[in-house]
């Protein structure tokens, strides 16, 4: 079976090359520009057409049995125009779709983003039943190309991972791996508000699961690790991955949230101070197994 993976690059995508290759799959990766470093021996690297161009794409699909698109514009929160995320993450994602279907590929795996369903914090525990209410530009386009996905005829996987970690940290994760590193009590202990995050192997494994079951065509899942954990056990998590105790203190909320307030990063505190948790029990009743000890996971990735 061959499977084209955009976005075979990045902090998804190279895992997911090895779970494809161990699986035994002829592995396509579409990228922009040489790979550094160099993607694994018996990957066949194809370029990436612009992803608005649904032309481009055609010989690339050709003979080509299932796409993983992983590609898109990432949630940097600020700085991106509207219309880029539009572009690149629904209308682009859209034209995939479309010329996959014209060259009779079998199945189509979208990786959206828990953002389509919800802003950075919820009240309650997010299944696929709620109604989908993102709350910026990002979470708004992942949530077009979904739809605009399920119009075209081709059978479809749609997955929603929440906040991702792995080798390669980026974003708020790498600041919080930065934060832990300080030699100095942390004013954490306080923030007991629960998340959802999502190891990026099992990202992987949940992508190489829909591939291999059927049963998921046509379907959307919430992709999580199975228990949520609060600020105070990550940083706790990380601290003893480099060999140190908690070294955590109790500060009352309200002071971050007015901090936030006053620096003009509500949402900031949104993400701190907010609870987001996401039940990846759908996925899980048709077989996929996630992550089940999310501190243990960080702890091991930061004594790798």
């Amino acid at each position: 079976m061959k499977v084209l993976v955009t976005g075979a690059t990045g902090f998804v995508g190279r895992p997911l090359l090895a779970a494809l290759q161990g699986a035994g799959y002829e592995v396509h990766a579409a990228v922009r520009r040489p790979p550094q470093p160099v993607l694994p021996v018996g990957v066949v690297v194809v370029p990436g057409p612009d992803l608005g161009d649904a032309g481009a794409w055609r010989g690339l699909l050709d003979g080509i049995d299932a796409v993983v698109h992983l590609a898109g514009i990432a949630h940097t929160g600020r700085g991106v125009p509207d219309a880029r995320y539009d572009l690149v993450n629904r209308q682009g994602s859209a034209a995939l779709a479309r010329a996959a279907a014209l060259a009779g590929v079998g199945r189509f795996v979208f990786v959206s983003s828990i953002r389509a369903q919800s802003g950075p914090a919820a009240t309650h525990a997010l299944t696929e039943t709620d109604e989908p209410r993102p709350t910026d530009p990002y979470g708004r386009s992942k949530l077009a190309a979904e739809a605009d996905i399920r119009a075209t005829d081709i059978p479809s996987t749609i997955l929603r991972p929440v906040a991702m970690y792995g080798p390669g940290l980026k974003g708020n994760f790498d600041a919080l791996v930065r934060l832990a590193r300080l030699p100095l009590p942390l004013p954490f202990a306080s923030l007991r508000n629960r998340r959802s995050l999502l190891s990026v192997q099992a990202m992987a494994d949940a992508i190489l699961f829909v591939l291999q079951t059927p049963k998921t065509i046509g379907q959307t899942f919430i992709v999580a690790d199975a228990r949520p954990v609060t600020l105070a056990e990550i940083l706790a998590a990380m601290r003893a991955g480099i060999g140190r105790g908690p070294f955590l203190f109790p500060l009352p909320p309200a002071a971050f949230r007015l901090a936030a307030k006053a620096i003009g990063r509500t949402d900031l505190w949104d993400r701190l101070g907010g609870e987001l948790i996401a039940d990846p029990s759908r996925l899980m009743a048709v077989g996929w197994r996630p992550e089940y000890d999310t501190s243990s996971a960080i702890t091991r990735l930061l004594g790798s």
